[in-house]
């Protein structure tokens, strides 16, 4: 039986990181332009090195990436979720196909909490597409009516 260990991503990382990304929204439906890989890759080059955005893989004991996910911490107003003033926002958890309903997902996210527990990170939220909507669940997230709403301004 395989091993797997989860480590933290690196910018040696970038191009699964990108990968990462790109099939995630493609399993969606949501179409993703070109310009989108190589904008992510630079923003990856900024964002990990100042940890503001953090992410985790999943390895298998061949040093295959099997899964990830990453996170931003984002300032956030205290309100009725939290009085801390800062929200973990999780994004990019992508487990490779065939390793897909072996709990690779749920080890990325465990990686994820603690990392939110040793540092004080209290309020953890995601968007969920409709594949990983149960696995969330088991974790303890509950869907909130979303009011967000979104415009591309020129």
């Amino acid at each position: 039986m395989d091993q797997y260990f989860v480590r933290a991503a690196t910018l040696a990382d970038r191009d699964v990181l990108v990968r990462h990304r790109l099939a995630m929204f493609a399993d969606m439906g949501v179409p993703v332009e070109p310009p989108v890989a190589g904008a992510f890759r630079d923003w990856l080059g900024v964002q990990l090195p100042a940890e503001t955005y953090r992410a985790w893989l999943l390895e298998n004991s061949a040093r295959e990436v099997v899964a990830g996910g990453g996170l931003s911490i984002l300032p956030w107003p205290p309100g009725p979720r939290s009085a801390d003033g800062q929200l973990a926002f999780v994004y990019n958890v992508y487990t490779e196909p065939a390793h897909r309903r072996h709990g690779h997902a749920k080890l990325i996210m465990s990686a994820i909490h603690a990392w939110c527990r040793a540092n004080h990170v209290r309020t953890v939220a995601l968007n969920a597409s409709r594949f990983a909507a149960s696995l969330y669940a088991s974790l303890g997230y509950q869907q909130a009516p979303s009011p967000m709403m979104f415009i591309g301004l020129e």
